[in-house]
């Protein structure tokens, strides 16, 4: 049992002792051990990872000679049971209608941090990813949410290809590089194209905040749509407490829309915590030349603008895109190329701009009425 204690379930990130999912332990006099599991739902995606985990452990103890995994699955009761424990002994809410809002079921002390450009094109999405893996090897628990409705890019970015698990109407995010996900694409027809309007785009961004199993996360990082309408509006009544990350080119054309941004997140009373300039300049693999593409100085008049600290340059590399296309970020594939030591000295920097005391968070100057 100690050494399943330190079987550790992917998705869920709770051991398999703790969650319940050990059965039976029959132990042979020769040393062969039989253990039973208890999957969540029947053919969980990562049934193979589990296995292999099990055998690994129960193979460390000492006298144990082979190790026989049986699975089995989780009755409904079970399920239900499960889902009131991960969220903390509550049990589910029932569907709401009539537009009663549900609970959010993001832990008060994760730190909430949406990644805005005003435009697209300007890398965004990419620069979310990064940032989350480069936060993961600072230590910290982060989940990211693509917000992106109509242009859903974290899945493929992070190479998740299985459909998130529901546990009794709970929605168990997947896993990929120790970060947890959740994007409209996991529920679309493969190449399924969204037609909705802005009603049921705060709804689908309700059901990611209330629904989604997030756990005790450091880090909830929220890829942004272009624009500045309902999922900007959306996000702030929900996560009042959110910050604003601005990510831009060097061109003015997209340091002025992303001003437009900037003023959204001011008027939603939401902290920017700095600005990311991407694209800033490519270095020739031949000579080491540095050229500026497009422009330069973008992020730093950006930052100037809206009072905030310029929080670094990202060059433009091959490796950041083609991390994208493979499904291996770059932080992970190249984490020595420049880019990657860019983003993490970013995450670096981002982590270092935290505000301990909530009351500091409060924009608005507090006055006797």
């Amino acid at each position: 049992m100690q050494a399943l204690a330190r079987v550790i379930d992917p998705e869920l990130r709770r051991d398999l002792v703790t969650l319940g999912m050990v059965r039976e332990i029959e132990i042979g006099p020769d040393g062969d051990v039989a253990v039973g599991v208890a999957l969540t739902v029947p053919g969980c995606p990562l049934k193979a990872k589990i296995e292999g985990d099990v055998t690994r452990e129960v193979s460390s103890v000492e006298g144990v000679r082979a190790v026989e995994v049986r699975f089995t699955h989780m009755t409904p009761e079970e399920r239900t049971a499960l889902a009131a424990r991960l969220r903390g002994g509550t049990p589910g809410a029932e569907p709401t209608g009539g537009g009663e809002r549900r609970a959010v079921s993001v832990d008060p002390r994760t730190r909430v941090l949406a990644v805005a450009s005003g435009k697209g094109g300007v890398g965004k999405s990419s620069l979310t990813v990064n940032l989350a893996l480069a936060l993961r090897d600072q230590g910290h628990e982060v989940g990211v949410i693509d917000a992106d409705i109509y242009g859903f890019s974290i899945p493929g970015m992070l190479g998740i290809h299985q459909r998130p698990v529901t546990v009794d109407r709970m929605i168990v995010p997947p896993v990929a590089h120790d970060v947890k996900c959740v994007s409209i694409g996991f529920f679309m027809d493969e190449d399924g194209a969204v037609m909705w309007r802005g009603p049921m785009l705060h709804k689908a961004l309700e059901q990611f905040l209330s629904d989604v199993h997030w756990g005790e996360l450091d880090y909830l990082l929220v890829d942004m749509p272009p624009g500045t309408g309902d999922v900007a509006i959306g996000l702030a009544q929900l996560l009042p407490r959110a910050e604003t990350v601005l990510v831009t080119t060097p061109q003015p054309a997209a340091q002025r829309v992303a001003e437009r941004a900037a003023a959204v997140a001011s008027r939603l009373d939401q902290r920017i915590v700095g600005v990311i300039e991407n694209m800033s300049y490519r270095v020739c693999s031949c000579c080491g030349a540095r050229d500026e593409l497009f422009g330069s100085g973008g992020g730093a008049l950006l930052a100037e603008h809206v009072d905030a600290p310029l929080l670094g340059q990202v060059p433009l590399e091959p490796a950041l895109r083609e991390g994208g296309d493979t499904g291996v970020p770059v932080i992970v594939g190249a984490p020595g190329s420049p880019a990657a030591q860019a983003i993490g000295a970013i995450a670096e920097r981002i982590h270092a701009t935290r505000v301990q005391d909530p009351v500091a968070r409060i924009r608005r100057p507090l006055t006797v009425l």
